[in-house]
């Protein structure tokens, strides 16, 4: 036997030991939190804690204690660019690379279990956290999301992708039910995870907060079980988002092994009562604990060695450098503006030079180990700036001083760098936008620069997809999305021809927001959110209805020119020559589509299914190949419940975006002789992709049952959320939510979004018992919940005599720590 089979022998035989010497209570409390970060240990069986952090961009381990939110200063770490910004490199290994960077400073911070990476499809552009996910496309998210997984877990760190499953909006994100049909459950919202799974096989995952078809993502057996473990073959353990437990036991019984943060007690009874009861078998327990216990053991050990050591900041510093180097997306280059040629007189004008937006609000702020700005790091190159001018506030709407101080230096100048873009209440955990639109100031902002200085070049920050009206004001146009903390020396290269732009979009930009196919039905409406459009969120609607767009998914310019030429296809592969025809070095993005000419089962005009980043000199030739996977040809069929192929003809397309197809092919592939899923006749919207209004009946049809009746009844429930108590019979209920908006407004008019407050204000009543440690039990939050619906002193009565049960809960909890 080798070394390494034998070292994985003896830790099962520990692992065996541990678990037969076990009581039923300490099984049962091990599958809940000690505290917010950890989980329970048990000293005398030599068992540790698990500790877990945020991170999908960079390790926020909170410094002492972690508050009830879990949202208070954290150690200093690498921030690098977020997942919305790294997409834009089409480049898995740089993903890995940060991966790598990533579980090194975790570990080094004693992390066990780092909760990223955020991988949620971008339904809409509206999302407040979309600037955490990497793409519309579940292909491109899948495939980045396994690279960082792989990374993160080069250390013996457990990555824990997230949120699982059909998580698409942060308003009453813990209370809504996300309604779906199968087929496209399975394409959009699950193809990523199952790429993450497969690929990289991490060691955790977490649920999301909502109801998925009726049923909380925490407690859905369809999810958990059926399709990630029995199908995907996951073996890890699975790990509630913190406060999305709904009911432990269900939870249990569903394949959920972590309940987070601690209730003190609370649910972990429940648990051991329904063991006790024989509603979960001990063997079940056994296993979930069995598997829980890997996960500790195997990356505490890891852990470890390199528990208390230091990382190199100014290495993984670079490394975030050049991860944006490769993301940073050039959209518009008007005249070949850029590259700026040395002693180019600039004026740099922007709130955001001086103050960067590097990274979005919420659980994934990360404390930087440094942070660039433009204004400090434009004095290191070769270019005359004439003066910086604040331009706008960061808040509020036009200031006639500021603007004039801009456009005083903007006159000095040969070319005005202008930076702008999303404020941070555009982009925050909790808070949903309502537009596409960036602040009114920035654009009168740069209606007056143009009238002073046309030769505008616009360098923009934000996450989200946002309308551009004022596009034609600029000469050029550099996207920096959310560059983290050393994005400005990456942008400062592109403008000055340092470095070739080669990033390109992961989404579409459309002209305006009426176009998006989700718009009839974001965030949906009181309990329930319909996802009508099927399939056809972003690209995948634009390009089969022919909508006409922005910017197309896949786009992005580059200051040289290639050709693609020479296509082959097989079932196998496709293959190709790409060549540089310009005078730079740079790299290029090649992206291959499908397109099914069969018509039986409705599909987008294409989808990505394969990419490329191909790095070449000036000049240069390569042959490029692609593989067709497992994925290339197939859908989802809900009348077999599987994965089948339709035999027909199939279009590759070879394509600089999305709408810049240069090469075809095409290929015949042999079906699986399945039944045809659907009676297009009642379907004619989704064969047509005709989504501004479906009808119930289609719906219905897509559904294959009666669609669910989310409406409000008068009462609210256990489940509903805390911004609800609007219609709540309680006149205190009412004040309170009328609170609750008066401090929201507050916040919102200072500009920096009150996380805590938005966290509580779309949590449900049950959300109270699972955020408090056990000062709050779900028996009083049942009593809430009763005086909220107008029974005062019922309520109460509830709420006291649950205090005081609770007290003896909360004792017994603290014998078994």
């Amino acid at each position: 036997m080798k070394k390494g089979e034998k070292m994985i022998k003896d830790k099962e035989l520990i692992q065996k030991k541990i678990l037969k010497d076990m009581t039923l209570e300490e099984k049962c409390y091990l599958l809940s939190g000690k505290d917010f970060w950890q989980t329970r240990s048990i000293k005398q069986l030599k068992i540790p804690n698990m500790t877990m952090a945020d991170g999908p961009h960079g390790v926020r381990k909170q410094e002492g204690k972690g508050d009830q939110l879990g949202l208070n200063k954290s150690v200093p770490a690498t921030c690098f660019p977020t997942a919305a910004t790294i997409a834009n490199s089409w480049n898995t290994q740089l993903g890995e690379e940060i991966g790598k960077c990533l579980g090194e400073e975790a570990a080094c911070q004693n992390v066990n279990v780092l909760l990223g990476p955020g991988m949620n499809i971008k339904r809409s552009p509206l999302c407040g956290r979309n600037f955490e996910y990497f793409s519309e496309d579940p292909y491109l998210s899948g495939k980045m999301a396994a690279a960082y997984i792989r990374g993160i877990q080069s250390y013996g760190v457990a990555a824990c992708p997230k949120h699982f499953a059909v998580n698409s909006q942060e308003l009453r994100r813990m209370a809504s039910d996300s309604v779906l049909d199968e087929r496209t459950l399975r394409e959009i919202y699950l193809t990523a995870f199952e790429i993450a799974v497969k690929e990289a096989g991490p060691q955790s995952i977490m649920t999301s907060y909502n109801r998925v078809n009726g049923t909380y993502a925490s407690e859905n057996s369809h999810l958990l079980l059926d399709i990630l473990k029995e199908e995907w073959g996951f073996d890890g353990c699975v790990i509630t988002d913190w406060g999305g437990s709904n009911d432990h036991v269900a939870g249990v019984l569903a394949g959920n092994h972590l309940e987070m943060p601690t209730t003190g007690g609370d649910s972990d009874l429940e648990l051991l009562e329904a063991v006790k009861s024989g509603k979960v078998p001990e063997k079940w327990l056994d296993k979930m604990v069995d598997e829980l216990l890997k996960v500790i053991i195997s990356t505490t050990d890891a852990v470890e060695k390199k528990k208390g050591s230091d990382f190199v900041v100014d290495l993984h510093h670079e490394t975030a450098r050049r991860a944006m180097e490769e993301s940073i997306v050039l959209l518009k280059n008007e005249d070949n503006i850029l590259p700026l040629a040395g002693q180019t007189k600039v004026a740099l004008i922007g709130d955001f030079a001086d103050t960067p937006r590097y990274q979005g609000s919420g659980s994934s702020i990360v404390n930087p180990t440094k942070l660039d700005s433009m204004k400090e790091e434009i004095s290191h190159w070769e270019l005359d700036c004439v003066g910086f001018a604040k331009g706008y506030l960061r808040v509020g709407g036009p200031n006639e001083k500021l603007e004039q101080e801009a456009c005083q230096i903007a006159g000095m100048a040969d070319v005005v760098l202008l930076c702008i873009g999303l404020d941070e209440m555009s982009e925050a955990e909790g808070l949903d936008r309502e537009h596409m639109r960036i602040p009114a100031n920035q654009i009168a902002l740069l209606e007056k620069l143009q009238k002073v200085n046309d030769k505008i070049v616009v360098v923009f920050s934000g996450g989200s997809a946002v309308e551009m009206p004022w596009l034609t004001k600029c000469k050029a146009l550099v996207h920096g999305y959310l560059c983290g903390q050393a994005g400005p020396e990456a942008v400062m290269k592109v403008l000055t021809g340092e470095v070739n732009p080669s990033g390109k979009l992961a989404e579409t930009y459309p002209l305006r927001y009426e176009d998006v196919p989700s718009r009839p039905y974001y965030p949906g409406k009181e309990r329930t959110v319909e996802y009508r459009e099927s399939l056809y969120v972003g690209y995948r609607y634009f390009e089969t209805a022919d909508v006409p767009v922005l910017f197309p998914f896949g786009f992005g310019l580059s200051y040289t020119s290639f050709a693609y030429s020479n296509l082959s296809v097989t079932e196998k592969e496709a293959s190709f020559t790409i060549t540089n025809t310009g005078s730079r070095d740079g790299a290029e993005a090649a992206q291959l589509y499908v397109h099914a000419k069969c018509t039986g089962v409705f599909r987008p005009e294409e989808e990505l299914k394969g990419f490329a980043k191909v790095f070449l000199k000036a000049g240069e030739s390569r042959r490029v190949s692609i593989p067709l996977d497992d994925k290339a040809f197939r859908y989802f069929n809900v009348k077999t419940n599987r994965f089948e192929v339709e035999d027909g003809d199939y279009e590759i397309r070879i394509g600089a975006s999305a709408r810049d197809i240069r090469l075809r092919g095409i290929l015949h592939i042999e079906g699986t002789a399945a039944p045809l899923p659907y009676g297009p006749l009642k379907m004619q919207c989704y064969y047509q992709a005709d989504l501004k209004k479906v009808s119930d009946e289609e719906f219905r049809a897509l559904l294959g049952h009666e669609i669910p009746d989310g409406k409000w009844d008068g009462n609210l429930d256990f489940n509903d959320a805390i911004c609800q108590m609007y219609y709540a019979k309680s006149r205190l209920a009412r004040l309170v939510y009328k609170v609750f908006n008066i401090l929201l407004k507050r916040a919102e008019k200072k500009g920096i979004p009150n996380l805590n407050l938005l966290f509580i204000y779309n949590m449900p009543f049950r959300g109270i018992a699972k955020m408090t440690g056990g000062m709050v039990t779900m028996e009083m939050a049942e009593g809430i919940v009763t005086a909220v619906n107008g029974h005062l002193l019922k309520g109460l009565g509830r709420v006291i005599g649950g205090f005081l049960r609770g007290t003896k809960k909360r004792k017994l909890a603290k014998h078994m720590e």
